[in-house]
């Protein structure tokens, strides 16, 4: 007979069993809640959600800032059988609409920065029944709309849902390899996993620790360290609502007392170039890293100046968070140093045959908390699930220490601040301009040797357009990241004897781009 276990007992009703009720939960500009109180929270919410007609397995999209009403409504819908999907804020109303039209969502909850966007995606989602909204939020939508605070008077009901560790839990959306968004579906179970293997054995995370991500907790990675990680161990999650910027983070470590700090390359750069004082992150005892790889010269110019080690990792959305990482006590810099515990690894050439130290590959995983696959995405499924592994679409090459570098993507396909970046996306943008004949957007290097978007335009015939007009245009119709942080005009473009464009000549030509010739910008917040 299966037993039963819920992900939401094991990460909030086990700490007040063991004594922690009065310790503080969750934390930041909008409260606290101690562990007593989340419990109460999370009771009344499941009990809401029931009345509002949410059922098992039912999908809710939350479209919403990091807040305790976001972790709440996450907690509860595990609670009651139901599966939340956390997406991102950065979407368009259109991109939403496509999320929730492809995950059959009965619900869709907004906080009030990202309501008018979520209203306009509703109106294009004909299976959608309701929307749930915070107090703040004036939502001019047909559907019904409740209001969260009015979820959280309902009386509370002790019940759980009879799930299982390999009950479906929660999705969460990626670009992964193929550039279209498809949600990868997690079992209850994982989150146990991650918790067991990368929070206590790397992070080494305790009651005492306070926890500040610079990623949001619709990433996989931002789900990890502001909700999952602190709570499974009754440590306290700081949450901020507001995008993340230097300044604001050095900040909220300094109210608030973070002890671990979670960023990427890209928001260490961007702390750097903010000029903070080297006593900024004084109560911080551990940072890491993840997203994209850490080059070493960002690595040392990072801890020397604040202080703070970095343990720089790798994870995947379909993995849940880090499978690969570096230690404490043991880094190498410019690495991604070694399996996590409890997961294996191994390198494939071309063949499907393991290689010797020295030699690259494709990366592959094993562990268990892999997604169980995607959701109504068979040939995606097969592509990356191949039996117990997970193609993970990274090159890689291991020493002979047992370290890994990794050398790039296996495709095509880019990160830009941790996030993946479909060429096509950027190219269908760019092609959408008057102006604009071919577009081809490949991965630079930039001064701090993280990958950004570069693209390489063939004008139209006596079309007159400029590179800044360009960028702009792609800024106003995708989220921030994905713009090029170059546009170079171009002729015509090399190609094969077949006529195919030659994207590996383009990535030579782009390697020295954006440190010749770097556009002076502001760092960007991640939202």
């Amino acid at each position: 007979m299966t037993e039963f276990w819920n992900a939401a007992e094991y990460l909030v009703d086990r700490q007040i069993e063991a004594g922690a009720g009065g310790e503080v939960a969750l934390t930041g500009a909008a409260g606290e809640l101690t562990y007593a109180e989340l419990l109460d929270q999370v009771q009344r919410a499941a009990a809401g959600l029931r009345q509002v007609g949410i059922l098992p397995e039912q999908r809710l999209v939350l479209f919403m800032a990091d807040s305790p009403d976001l972790v709440v409504l996450y907690l509860a819908a595990l609670r009651i059988g139901a599966v939340p999907v956390p997406v991102s804020t950065m979407l368009h109303a259109d991109d939403l609409a496509a999320l929730l039209r492809d995950s059959r969502a009965r619900f869709l909850a907004v906080s009030s920065d990202f309501a008018a966007t979520g209203a306009a995606a509703a109106a294009d989602a004909p299976e959608l029944v309701g929307v749930l909204a915070d107090a703040q939020s004036a939502v001019d939508a047909a559907l019904p709309v409740d209001r969260i605070d009015e979820l959280l008077t309902t009386a509370p009901d002790e019940s759980v849902y009879s799930t299982s560790g390999d009950s479906p839990a929660f999705w969460l959306y990626t670009s992964g390899t193929t550039g279209r968004p498809k949600a990868a579906m997690h079992r209850h179970g994982a989150i146990r996993v991650v918790c067991e293997t990368y929070g206590t054995q790397v992070l080494g995370i305790g009651r005492g620790d306070r926890c500040l991500s610079a990623a949001k907790a619709f990433f996989a990675y931002g789900l990890g360290n502001s909700i999952l990680f602190p709570l499974s161990v009754g440590a306290t999650a700081v949450l901020e609502a507001a995008p993340s910027r230097p300044d604001l983070l050095a900040q909220r470590a300094r109210e608030y007392g973070a002890t671990l700090f979670f960023a990427g390359p890209t928001f260490f750069a961007g702390m750097l170039r903010a000029q903070l004082p080297a006593d900024a992150l004084g109560s911080v005892r551990l940072a890491t890293s993840a997203g994209e790889p850490l080059p070493a010269a960002l690595y040392h110019r990072w801890t020397q100046h604040f202080g703070v080690d970095i343990l720089d990792g790798i994870g995947m959305t379909e993995m849940l968070h880090i499978f690969l990482s570096n230690q404490r006590g043991a880094i190498r810099p410019g690495t991604t140093g070694v399996a996590v515990p409890g997961y294996d690894l191994r390198i494939l050439d071309e063949q499907g045959r393991e290689v010797s130290p020295g030699t690259p590959g494709t990366l592959y995983v094993r562990g268990a908390s892999a997604a169980v696959g995607y959701w109504s995405r068979y040939d995606a499924s097969r592509q990356v699930f191949q039996g117990e592994w997970l193609r993970t679409g990274d090159t890689y090459v291991q020493d002979e220490d047992g370290y890994y570098n990794c050398l790039g993507r296996t495709g095509d396909m880019l990160k830009a601040s941790g996030m993946w970046v479909s060429p096509a996306e950027v190219e269908a943008r760019l092609l959408a301009h008057d102006a604009v004949a071919q577009a081809v957007v490949v991965a630079a290097l930039d001064a701090d040797g993280l990958e950004k978007p570069v693209a390489y335009v063939v004008r139209r015939d006596d079309a007159a357009t400029t590179e800044e007009e360009l960028i702009q245009f792609c800024r106003d119709g995708l989220p921030s990241f994905k713009r090029p942080r170059r546009v170079l005009f171009v002729a015509q473009y090399p190609t094969t004897a077949t006529g195919k464009i030659r994207r590996v000549d383009l990535r030579a030509q782009a390697a020295t781009v954006l440190v010749e010739q770097p556009l002076e910008e502001p760092v960007a917040p991640i939202a």
